[in-house]
């Protein structure tokens, strides 16, 4: 448990985290890379190192130190093994590494097994069955959940898929088809988060694989015989974490809190917590590569998350210091995270005493009353680091049960967080 004192203010200036959907995506693209690839990233979180441990139980070396991470690739599908053991992947609490390493691992002939921990276990797993199995490897999940068995070798051709829940699979598909031995098309119905594929799009291009897609994301195209290359790969910050960073400065900065280390031309969906900024009545703004947030007026606002989901929690922390209702669309997307997140949000913000309730596909958060309180985390990193912004603003103190969870993408968030509190 930590206790976060309320009614804080902030400033100065902070890095924002390593992004672990660029770190993971990377890593997979090195393993499968001929030759040794450097990794130049941040502090390392669970996710990511979950990414490092399959790249390593699939045959590639990893070493951690120095300025970089580098990984010598396998150079190709996989190593081929005689063993009729299955290969067992253990992808921690990710639900990225499971769905995005389920095609990956299918390149090879070799049975493996993907399996995770925690909140994993109930994570929803079915969705990787029928376009694996319908581009020529054998797949089966749990009644829909993990252990997921995979064996392939994955051959290509032409799938369909629904990505309306979730772009993590397809991302790994797109990682691994251009591996296969035939060409690959893809036809996609409801993609969401579609930033997420073009960031998969562009690692793929640093090291040396083509992918194309229409305007719409609905059908994606790869030759098959591709080979990836080593390739010296920066990580670029992370906009999830950082939407925490520009609500904080949003509810509680003296002047501007100045944010380093992010893309402004990212394709992360995330960086969307800008445009909700504004709306609040802040005024985000560039200066060279230093994003600058200053305190917003308190405006309640209307913000459709559909295509970012993970939003959520810090535009909820936001809400409730602007004053009136404001509302967030795509509650349906919450389906299937660490908790049940609507129902943490609803529990963190109703103790908290700003209340929370639902229309249909719509969250309402009532704002202007926080107060302290005791806030369960759920296992959820991001109600963790919810509840720490929303104590900035708060009447009260905060305790946070179970902040522990914060370690899967950001272990020094509450550190950095009180770096940057005034005293």
């Amino acid at each position: 448990m930590i206790r976060h004192c309320g009614a804080r203010e902030i400033g100065g200036s902070i890095m924002a985290p390593a992004s672990k959907s660029s770190m993971q995506r990377a890593v997979a693209c090195a393993a499968l890379a001929e030759g040794t690839s450097a990794l130049r990233s941040g502090e390392l979180c669970a996710d990511s190192r979950s990414a490092l441990r399959l790249a390593e139980t699939l045959g590639a070396r990893v070493e951690i130190g120095g300025d970089a991470i580098r990984i010598r690739g396998i150079g190709g599908a996989g190593r081929s093994s005689a063993s009729d053991e299955p290969l067992d992947l253990d992808c921690g609490e990710s639900g990225l590494c499971m769905r995005m390493f389920s095609p990956i691992a299918a390149l090879s002939g070799r049975e493996a097994r993907l399996l995770g921990s925690g909140s994993l276990r109930l994570r929803p797993m079915g969705m990787v069955e029928g376009p694996l199995t319908a581009l020529g490897a054998f797949c089966r999940t749990t009644e829909g959940h993990q252990p997921i068995a995979v064996r392939g070798p994955l051959r290509g051709g032409d799938a369909e898929i629904d990505a309306g829940e979730s772009s993590q699979l397809l991302t790994g598909l797109l990682i691994a088809l251009p591996l296969a031995e035939r060409s690959s098309t893809l036809r996609v119905a409801r993609a969401v988060s579609r930033g997420y594929l073009d960031l998969t799009i562009d690692t793929c291009a640093a090291f040396g694989v083509a992918i194309a897609r229409n305007g719409d994301y609905s059908r994606f195209d790869m030759e098959g015989g591709q080979r990836y290359r080593a390739a010296d790969f920066s990580v670029e910050g992370d906009w999830s974490g950082a939407a925490f960073l520009v609500a904080a400065a949003a509810i509680a900065a003296v002047g501007e809190l100045e944010i380093r280390g992010l893309r402004a031309d990212s394709s992360q969906p995330d960086r969307a917590i800008l445009a909700a900024a504004e709306a609040a009545g802040a005024s985000p703004r560039w200066e060279g590569a230093r994003l600058l947030v200053g305190r917003a007026r308190g405006l309640p606002f209307a913000f459709d998350a559909t295509d970012c989901p993970d939003l959520f929690p810090p535009l909820a922390a936001l809400a409730a210091r602007c004053d009136g209702t404001s509302s967030i669309r795509g509650v349906h997307r919450l389906r299937g995270k660490e908790s049940d997140r609507a129902a943490s949000l609803k529990a963190a913000f109703d103790e908290l005493g700003c209340p929370v309730s639902f229309d249909g596909d719509v969250m309402l958060i009532r704002g202007g009353a926080a107060k302290g309180g005791k806030v369960d985390a759920a296992g959820d990193h991001r109600i963790a680091m919810a509840a720490a912004v929303a104590a900035l603003g708060a009447s009260g103190d905060v305790e946070i049960v179970g902040s522990e969870c914060v370690a899967k993408s950001w272990p020094a968030f509450f550190e950095d967080l009180d770096d940057v509190a005034l005293t």
